[in-house]
């Protein structure tokens, strides 16, 4: 029986000897499988990096150098004013009796738009009438006085001094006859400032003033606009300024309006702001619905044109020290290093002109910048002429 136990107890002890040898050749195994497959992922990660991507291009990054005829213009800005525009103050001190408009409101030339008090007014008028009427009689006695006197001087009863005297006082009486009707006049001036009158046709901007309140000599009653026509003034620096001339054309862009405008240059300054150091120069803008004053225009004047082979100006590149274009030749990409030319306008689009010698020749393809930092001589795909080009982003790699 002991021998039999032995018997047993020695083969469960080889049996899980040959267990364990077995597991640990399967764990060098799977170890050495790992590690020869890391070995050959890096192996083919080489070999990629080795590889030169292939950019495939969408057409919005594609452009052709092509001879146009391009605007020279001048960017301006500034404010849109109208050409009449007032703010009607009180001329006589009292308080407002009647105030007839409001903000947004259109008036006419002549029509009445308030009242002050006029009270006090309407009495020195009378007062200055009375006046007026007394120096007039004063003048009526002088000159009947005058009229005896020189028949009695005729008829030698009185000497001419009597005489001399008379017409003394007949000058005298009639000068104060003028300055009581002049006083007269100021009174009824007095008295016709105490209405508030339109002075052209227009617009009630703003009201400053109540009913019921008591306002001073110059106090602000209404802003007044007249929208039938606006202008423009922008600050140019002089060099920029020495090439408009009245007569040119402009394109101003009015804040919120989104539609351009067509203006005209009207006036320009004949000095330099001392502050500033800038021309003022002003454009004509027609009416427009939807325009107001204080607008904020944006837009260039042409200033002349010219022809010559160009590309939009978003194609220059400038991450290096010298200017350049990145081109497609062959199927692959090229630096095109650039001296920048003349700069115009192509409809809306800003361009810049390129010297042929360049490299750069009619119907060339320009990368535009939206393609991003492509290196030189690698290989792209452009997208078939015959078909739009598939939308996504503006420049993918293949391996």
């Amino acid at each position: 029986m002991n021998t039999a136990a032995q018997h047993s107890r020695g083969w469960i002890k080889w049996t899980l000897l040959i267990m364990l040898v077995v597991a640990i050749g399967l764990g060098i195994a799977r170890a050495l499988y790992k590690r020869q497959k890391q070995q050959e992922d890096a192996t083919m990660a080489a070999a990629a990096l080795q590889q030169a991507p292939v950019y495939t291009l969408s057409t919005r990054d594609m452009l052709t150098a092509r001879t146009l005829e391009l605007e020279q213009a001048i960017a301006v800005s500034g404010d849109l004013k109208a050409l009449q525009s007032t703010v009607l103050k009180a001329r006589s001190a009292g308080v407002i009796s009647e105030l007839s408009k409001r903000e947004g409101e259109s008036v006419k030339a002549g029509e009445v738009l308030g009242r002050i008090d006029s009270a006090d007014a309407a009495a020195r008028v009378r007062q200055a009438e009375q006046q007026a009427e007394a120096a007039k009689a004063q003048v009526t006695i002088a000159a009947r006085a005058q009229s005896n006197n020189k028949a009695l001087v005729d008829q030698g009863f009185i000497s001419s001094t009597a005489l001399d005297n008379s017409a003394s006082n007949l000058a005298g009486a009639q000068a104060s006859y003028q300055a009581a009707k002049a006083a007269l006049d100021m009174a009824r001036n007095g008295l016709s400032d105490t209405v508030l009158r339109a002075p052209f046709d227009g617009v009630i901007a703003s009201r400053t003033a109540e009913n019921g309140e008591r306002l001073g000599v110059g106090a602000p009653v209404f802003s007044i606009v007249n929208l039938d026509g606006f202008e423009v003034q922008a600050d140019l620096a002089p060099g920029d300024a020495a090439k408009v001339q009245v007569g040119q054309k402009a394109i101003l862009k009015p804040e919120g309006l989104g539609s351009e405008v067509a203006a005209e240059v009207t006036r320009i300054s004949p000095q330099v702001q001392a502050g500033s150091r800038t021309v003022p120069v002003f454009l004509a803008v027609p009416p427009t619905p939807g325009m107001r004053q204080g607008m904020f225009v944006t837009g260039r004047i042409n200033v002349g044109a010219f022809r010559a082979l160009s590309v939009p100006l978003s194609a220059v590149r400038n991450d290096k020290p010298v200017p350049y274009l990145l081109v497609v030749k062959d199927g692959r990409t090229a630096h095109v290093d650039i001296s920048l030319g003349q700069q115009g306008m192509h409809g809306d689009t800003p361009m810049v002109a390129i010297d042929t010698k360049t490299g750069v020749a009619e119907g060339s393809t320009v990368l535009d910048g939206s393609a991003g930092l492509i290196r030189e001589g690698l290989e792209v795909n452009t997208p078939d002429a015959s078909g739009p080009a598939t939308a996504g982003p503006a420049a993918s790699t293949t391996n």
